[in-house]
């Protein structure tokens, strides 16, 4: 078993595209214990209406259990093996604790197999470990961030991703997040150390057509290309314009540049908005 875990990188000459290997990944077979079948909704609601379109055939899932809370608290673990989730863009590794319990955690960039992680405040400052943000320096990279104490993490879980400390004062701490959004968070929640893993997920070439429906996306079509009763943009001789002030959606709606974030009592904690890309 290749403890290394070195990224491989092969170049395929006819199509000039750099694929990823799976040499990180240690094990081939995911612990038991820890999955569960996932059904796939293929975009359907539960009157079998279409809600989400270009969703549809993809390959048969099972879903792993992650331990996003990581309330194992003052229990120290060993990595066992680095593993592929099908569910996510980034690995996870499975970690045996010293009470015998096993879970899964998101794999941080640097975390072998056989190092040693732990959870709770008297935890040192190491990666893979989980610690509240009261007992974290300025300038700590971190992942998997609580937005309630006790809740799990809900924010920068994706592949390559880092958050960092840049202030903290009162009962809140300012986190500077991947989109370049600034928020306050609560002090006492949880966070763990280090960048996500896998982080050249962006350079890997789907190599062809079939492989984005093996993730369950299927192909879509431009409304301009379309009929006029199918799309707003449809109808017209050759390659004309939409014809319309704003680009609408196939139901009418205008679209591109509308925010769609719903008003929440968490407006007030965020200081500065996300750039748009």
């Amino acid at each position: 078993m290749d403890t290394q875990l070195r990224l491989s990188e092969t170049f395929i000459p006819n199509l000039k595209k750099k694929i990823l290997s799976f040499s990180r990944v240690t094990a081939k077979k995911p612990y038991k214990k820890l999955i569960y079948g996932k059904i796939s909704k293929s975009g359907r609601n539960n009157r079998g209406i279409i809600t989400s379109r270009h969703r549809g055939g993809a390959h048969k899932r099972l879903y792993r259990i992650i331990d996003f809370r990581r309330d194992k608290i003052n229990v120290t673990g060993r990595v066992a093996s680095i593993e592929y989730d099908p569910n996510r863009n980034t690995y996870i590794c499975l970690i045996n604790y010293a009470d015998g319990e096993k879970r899964y955690i998101l794999h941080p960039k640097g975390l072998n197999i056989g190092d040693m992680i732990t959870s709770g405040p008297d935890g040192s400052i190491s990666i893979g470990n989980a610690l509240p943000l009261t007992k974290m320096p300025l300038g700590t990279i971190i992942h998997n961030v609580e937005l309630k104490s006790g809740k799990g993490g809900q924010l920068v879980r994706a592949a390559g991703t880092i958050a960092k400390i840049i202030a903290k004062e009162g009962q809140l701490a300012t986190l500077k997040l991947p989109s370049s959004e600034i928020r306050l968070v609560p002090k006492d929640c949880f966070a763990s150390i280090g960048r996500v893993g896998n982080t050249d997920i962006n350079n890997k070439g789907l190599k062809k057509a079939g492989s984005n429906r093996w993730l369950g996306k299927r192909p879509k079509v431009r409304g301009s290309a379309m009929n006029p009763v199918d799309h707003p943009h449809g109808g017209g001789e050759g390659k004309t314009p939409i014809g319309r002030k704003k680009p609408l959606t196939p139901w009418g709606h205008v679209t591109l540049g509308i925010g769609n974030r719903q008003k929440g009592c968490t407006n007030p904690l965020i200081l500065r908005r996300r750039t748009k890309s």
